[in-house]
């Protein structure tokens, strides 16, 4: 255990370090014409990593894929990058689009540095953070509350841009790739 807190403390250096390289930035909505999605579930050792890819705004379904593998990280509050990082980019291999929206948190991270922006730095894109609920630690304005989930850059896009994009593919409270995302990776269907 002393091993790992030791690792974790390297690790969350590196969070800090390449926090300073996220670039937040407008995004014009107009030249948006796909978002996709992302999001991952587990069921014991096995990762299943579900991506959709969406018209914008009119979320029409263009693509979905379905990927699984062996998790090889266990979860450890605010390193939840080191356990999905390897499944979101398996499901996200040779795919194309504008925006992604990454289920897990951005800059709404104590390390200002969660998945979203992890995903973003590596692919070189647009990426939006949307969570089920804030991170403790987390100052306010790192977030911004959307129907029933919490919006935060990731990478390549600002907070205001974020948001807009997530309220034009609001249904029920929630962004509707993410929610076909979820749905494909947990369940297999649409």
């Amino acid at each position: 255990m002393i091993e790992l807190n030791k690792k974790l403390e390297r690790i969350a250096e590196v969070q800090w370090k390449l926090a300073a390289r996220v670039v937040e930035r407008p995004l014009k909505l107009e030249d948006i014409e796909t978002v996709g999605a992302v999001d991952v579930s587990y069921r014991g050792s096995l990762a299943r990593s579900a991506f959709i890819l969406c018209s914008f705004p009119s979320c029409k379904v263009l693509k979905s894929k379905v990927m699984e593998t062996e998790v090889s990280f266990p979860y450890v509050s605010t390193f939840f990058f080191l356990r999905e990082t390897r499944s979101v980019l398996l499901a996200l291999r040779g795919e194309e689009f504008e925006v992604l929206l990454v289920e897990g948190h951005g800059r709404a991270h104590p390390r200002g540095y969660g998945l979203a922006s992890h995903i973003g730095l590596l692919l070189h894109k647009p990426t939006i953070g949307v969570a089920k609920r804030p991170l403790r630690g987390v100052p306010e304005e790192s977030f911004v509350r959307v129907g029933k989930v919490y919006v935060s850059v990731g990478h390549l896009i600002d907070l205001n841009s974020a948001v807009r994009i997530v309220e034009a593919l609001l249904e029920r409270g929630y962004p509707k790739p993410l929610k076909l995302a979820d749905r494909l990776s947990k369940r297999g269907i649409l």
